[in-house]
């Protein structure tokens, strides 16, 4: 995952605007369950960003210029991921007046195209996009959509990263992918106390962060990568 000198401004700027949002739950007693399977005491929403005017621009200002230091790659088109980097991938396509696709998470029929919606990639040097990174499995299956279709894919962004669940760094390794984030729990956890969580929600956050594939499997969750 790759990180910039600028990533504590922004990462606490995306932090104060999921809290502004109420894009941020903490339940210790009804755990949620991430799409990657795992249990966990906290939920982000990132969708709510979508919503205002102020916090979807700021974000998308964010990434531009976190792509721009930190992304050595000439990106040719964007593809969002399905379905809540699609919004996202759209007002990034649109500020790098780019072109932009989407790519499903299974295949819809049959073909090379299978995954891809909106036109060809072939040829292209697609930025994948999507709202969170968990442990990476997710942008496995897109990437080898895109690519399957003869895209080339290198580059990931997402506006909040878990990174606590074991696999997701070997897992875009091996895909040979860099993945560009905004935030992550380390920039909610620097705010000041009056800005942040609470102190109950504050410790059930830490408590789960020390240990994260515990905690998900003492609440019915996945155990193992």
């Amino acid at each position: 995952m790759s990180r910039d000198p600028h990533r504590d401004i922004s990462g606490q700027a995306v932090a104060r605007m999921l809290l502004e949002a109420k894009a941020i739950r903490v339940d210790a007693t009804r755990p949620f369950f991430l799409a990657a399977g795992w249990a966990s005491p906290v939920y982000v929403d990132c969708r709510l960003l979508i919503g205002e005017p102020r916090w979807r621009l700021k974000v998308t200002e964010l990434a531009i210029a976190t792509l721009r230091r930190a992304a050595p790659t000439e990106f040719t088109m964007v593809a969002g991921a399905e379905t809540a980097g699609i919004p996202w991938a759209s007002f990034i396509a649109e500020r790098l007046n780019l072109p932009m696709r989407y790519v499903r998470k299974r295949s819809l029929g049959i073909g090379r195209n299978a995954q891809v919606e909106g036109g060809d990639v072939e040829g292209a040097n697609v930025l994948l996009v999507d709202d969170l990174t968990t442990d990476g499995n997710s942008k496995a299956a897109f990437t080898r959509g895109l690519r399957q279709a003869g895209a080339e894919v290198t580059d990931a962004f997402s506006i909040f990263h878990h990174a606590v669940f074991p696999g997701w760094q070997p897992r875009l390794e091996k895909l040979g992918l860099r993945l560009h984030v905004l935030a992550g729990w380390e920039d909610l956890l620097r705010l000041d106390p009056g800005e942040g969580l609470d102190k109950p929600a504050r410790e059930e956050l830490e408590r789960f962060l020390a240990d994260p594939t515990g905690w998900s499997a003492r609440h019915g969750g996945r155990a193992a990568p």
